[in-house]
């Protein structure tokens, strides 16, 4: 069966001739004379596609399009209208159709191809929905995808420790999706329809910091030129997460021990006082507890945001998690660059779950972006992976022909390859080829190609 399509035309001789078309091609095919009569066929047909005149008595075509969606949303319309009323017809693509057709109908193979497009459009944005549903059955929190018995774990910990209020610390290696798991925790709380406020610690020098968290009075340094809000204000009711806290500077950390234990603070440059209901989440990928024995990390400080400690296991780890991941970034982004594109090649997913992700999950979402926008065919093959993952296709695919190429492509292809493989870092590339940071640099401008993408989404070391 290559598809569910509903027709809806009140000329009988119009509807009958399509359905016989489409079923010669292999379609299911059932016929509606009406919007009425369409509207009690839907549930039970499930079509993949409805094909509806827009002029009919009744409930006309326009009118069916709006009440259709509530029943099968996922449905494809498209519309059918005579010469002269083209103008409806786009009025129906502004308000949800996917396209129209002009009768009579005389081309059946423009027809056909229409159709099957709705359908595999149809088909994604269902496996979309089945994806999405079945991501929330299984943890109730929507986005955290695991079926480890640690990420089931952790899952559960999650629920359980929502509710409360208590400090919870996130412990986990770059990229493995703490402030997912920081935002499972606040959705599951009963602050969820309060603000959910997010600062890394490690992006903001000792003074600015002080005053991203408590906000500042006017004059309070240079350029303070009225009062602000901090981010503890800004959060009130709700849930402020601290990513990166094992880089918060040991004067700024005294300020925030005293408001986790008496719950007030006070601006930088003021005097008053002030009190707010904030629950902490904090996260860090460095050990705190190496940071204690350092001398740059307070002991107090740690057991007040460790109340509870979440460890969210490396991807690699829980390899078993990969293709489910994978899958889930496929659809995704799928769905946002407009492809239909079903999985991956056995070869292709054989190297996706090989491969160590010392990035973690947002590594594989970037691999798996980047496969999508490259990709062409149904399926993700090898050659549209990075080169880290699958390394023998990136060589099969884009070594240069030696002898035949020039010296120039010998020296492109072995600069950006190496660059690929040191994740963009120009001072590591300079040292693996024996040739100086400053010169590749310059070849990045010679080249100004789109193979050069990888190599500039870190600069250099």
């Amino acid at each position: 069966m290559r598809g569910r399509v509903l027709i809806v035309d009140d000329e009988a001789n119009a509807r009958t001739a399509l359905a016989e078309i489409l079923r010669e091609d292999g379609y299911v095919a059932e016929t509606a004379a009406d919007g009425f009569k369409a509207l009690g066929k839907l549930a039970e047909l499930q079509p993949e596609v409805i094909l509806t005149d827009l002029k009919m008595p009744g409930l006309d075509g326009l009118g069916l399009l709006e009440r259709a969606k509530a029943i099968v949303p996922e449905a494809v319309v498209i519309v059918m209208t005579a010469y002269g009323t083209i103008g409806s017809a786009v009025d129906a693509v502004k308000r949800g159709a996917e396209n129209y057709l002009q009768k009579p109908i005389d081309d059946p193979d423009a027809l056909l191809a229409l159709v099957q497009k709705g359908v595999e459009k149809s088909r994604l944005l269902q496996e979309t929905r089945r994806l999405r549903d079945r991501l929330r059955d299984r943890n109730a929190l929507g986005h955290v995808v695991g079926e480890h018995p640690t990420m089931k774990h952790l899952l559960e910990m999650v629920g359980q420790v929502g509710p409360s209020r208590a400090s919870v610390l996130i412990a986990g290696e770059s990229g493995t999706g703490k402030e997912l798991v920081a935002e499972a925790i606040h959705s599951a709380s009963p602050r969820a329809d309060k603000p959910l406020v997010r600062l890394n610690c490690a992006a903001l020098v000792e003074s600015l910091l002080e005053s991203e968290l408590f906000g500042h009075e006017r004059g309070a340094f240079t350029g303070a030129v009225g009062r602000r809000e901090g981010r503890f204000k800004q959060a009130d009711g709700g849930t402020l997460f601290l990513d990166e806290v094992s880089e918060i500077p040991l004067a700024t950390q005294v300020k925030l021990l005293r408001f986790l234990q008496e719950r007030e603070f006070e601006r930088v440059g003021g005097n008053e006082t002030l009190k707010v209901d904030v629950r902490i989440l904090a996260a860090s990928n460095r050990d705190l507890k190496q940071r204690i024995l350092e001398g740059r990390f307070r002991e107090d400080l740690y057991y007040r945001l460790n109340v509870v400690t979440l460890e969210i296991p490396p991807l690699r780890e829980r390899a078993s998690d990969i293709p489910a991941l994978a899958a889930f970034f496929l659809r995704k982004y799928a769905l946002e660059n407009g492809k239909n594109i079903e999985g991956f090649t056995d070869e292709a997913l054989a190297a996706i779950t090989s491969y160590g992700w010392p990035g973690n999950v947002r590594e594989l979402e970037n691999a798996i972006e980047r496969a999508i926008v490259l990709g062409q065919g149904p399926r993700v093959e090898p050659r549209h992976l990075p080169a880290s993952v699958a390394p023998q296709a990136a060589a099969a695919t884009d070594l240069p022909r030696v002898p035949g190429a020039t010296i120039a492509e010998l020296e492109r292809w072995a600069i950006l390859r190496t660059l690929e493989a040191v994740s963009g870092s120009t001072s590591r590339a300079a040292t693996v080829l024996g040739i100086s940071a400053r010169k590749i640099q310059y070849k990045l401008h010679e080249y100004e190609g789109t193979d050069v993408e990888t190599a500039r989404e870190r600069p250099s070391e």
